[in-house]
């Protein structure tokens, strides 16, 4: 089968032949059908730091999915050929102690899908059937294919209650943008997002931000006065990594406010602890979703009626896929899907 790999410790991706996974045991082999590019996937193909220490090539790329069920192990017995599914792509070791108390997105010995094992950019994946999601109502296959990343959106949204709230969300990267979405979806009175991407910004309007602001021309105080509010945000939501977006968030925020942070910096972070510690802030750090909780979380708020289709704004065959990362990584869109049932579009 054909797949996107990284085949040496270098720059760069390559299309392969490698052979097709097993449905062996509890496994579960999927014909993939449409894939989301991530900033993990990014940084494995620029070979950064952080790839070179975490990735051993060879390896297929790729956790964020949609596709078909093509065969199953002797050991499934909720998933069948034919169901369309998606993928959580931690895979946890069921036997530590947050394992065997449900908490499994705590797992110490988590193997991540496409950065430690073999993963979805290819005509095929295989996973164990606790880590297929199937899709029981209908759905769009480009939205499916960013439960992923939605479910990172929607951990962190939820993280603390919303509504009536007023929400800051530093970062409108495409979970930035879905996050703004859900908390107004959830009844946030104001939500405010930050960036420096005129682009970006946009969407995150489109989706819902009551406010985009571009933060290299206008400070966040400065546009509190206009929405009514008196003493600083209830509820934060960090997405950029940047130091700055957070002291600034923290310096925001109204007395005894919460705040989830989703973005991973690059280095140390300075935090002003007196204000942490003199209006009582909560700091929460979020990764990847909560096992299964986030997953139905995901389904019911689009049965209900929520639209995060905006966020995906280009599709590429899967040989187009260095215009595919490019695009990605030039930060002036939002999500970018691979159609892996197509060489161009």
């Amino acid at each position: 089968m054909r797949a996107l790999a990284k085949t040496g410790p270098a720059p760069g991706l390559e299309l392969v032949d490698v052979p097709v996974p097993r449905a062996d045991g509890d496994r579960v082999l999927i014909r993939v059908l449409r894939t989301g590019v991530c900033g993990t996937d990014l940084h494995i193909d620029a070979w950064d730091d952080w790839a070179a220490r975490t990735v051993r090539a060879p390896l297929v790329l790729g956790h964020e999915f949609v596709g078909e069920v093509a065969a199953v192990g002797p050991d499934v017995t909720r998933t069948a050929v034919g169901d369309i599914v998606s993928g959580e792509g931690h895979l946890v070791c069921g036997t530590c102690r947050n394992c065997m108390a449900g908490r499994r997105h705590l797992c110490i010995r988590t193997v991540g899908l496409g950065v430690h094992t073999d993963g979805a950019f290819a005509e095929y994946v295989a996973l164990p059937e606790s880590n297929v999601w199937v899709h029981r109502h209908e759905i769009d296959l480009d939205v499916a294919a960013i439960f992923d990343p939605f479910g990172n959106a929607v951990h962190t949204a939820l993280s603390f209650p919303v509504l009536n709230e007023d929400v800051l969300i530093t970062g409108a990267g495409p979970i930035g943008m879905m996050a703004a979405a859900i908390a107004a979806h959830a009844g946030a009175r104001h939500v405010v997002v930050t960036d420096v991407s005129e682009p970006r910004l946009e969407l995150a309007r489109k989706l819902g931000a009551t406010v985009a602001l571009n933060v290299a021309e206008t400070r966040i105080g400065d546009v509190l006065p206009g929405l009514g509010m008196t003493e600083g945000f209830d509820v934060g939501m960090e997405m950029s990594g940047r130091a700055d977006a957070l002291q600034d968030m923290i310096a925001t925020m109204s007395p005894g406010g919460r705040i989830a942070i989703l973005g991973l910096p690059t280095g140390d972070v300075p935090v002003d602890m007196s204000t942490v510690v003199t209006r009582m802030l909560t700091l929460r750090g979020i990764y990847g979703r909560e096992m299964y909780e986030t997953w139905y979380a995901m389904s019911v708020l689009l049965q209900g009626g929520l639209d995060i289709s905006p966020v995906i704004t280009h599709r590429f065959g899967y040989r187009q896929h260095a215009e595919a990362f490019a695009t990605a990584r030039s930060g002036r869109c939002g999500k970018v899907v691979i159609d892996w049932t197509r060489e161009t579009l």
